[in-house]
């Protein structure tokens, strides 16, 4: 069985995910605090994209 997300990518969403319970993470231009769990993980997925790590595509 593959891996389904890279080292990297974990790394990201690790580092949203303690930014989110230490009240430092903000989403987009509106720059709200995050409370939710999901919203935290999809926030460092998409950062991981953006560095070009092994993330699977976004569902449509």
């Amino acid at each position: 069985m593959t891996k389904k997300y890279g080292d990297k990518a974990q790394e990201s969403v690790k580092d949203a995910l303690h930014k989110m319970k230490k009240g430092k993470l903000e989403s987009g231009k509106s720059h709200k605090k995050v409370t939710d769990r999901k919203q935290a993980i999809a926030i460092g997925l998409s950062e991981a994209r953006k560095r070009g790590a092994k993330v699977p595509k976004k569902e449509k």
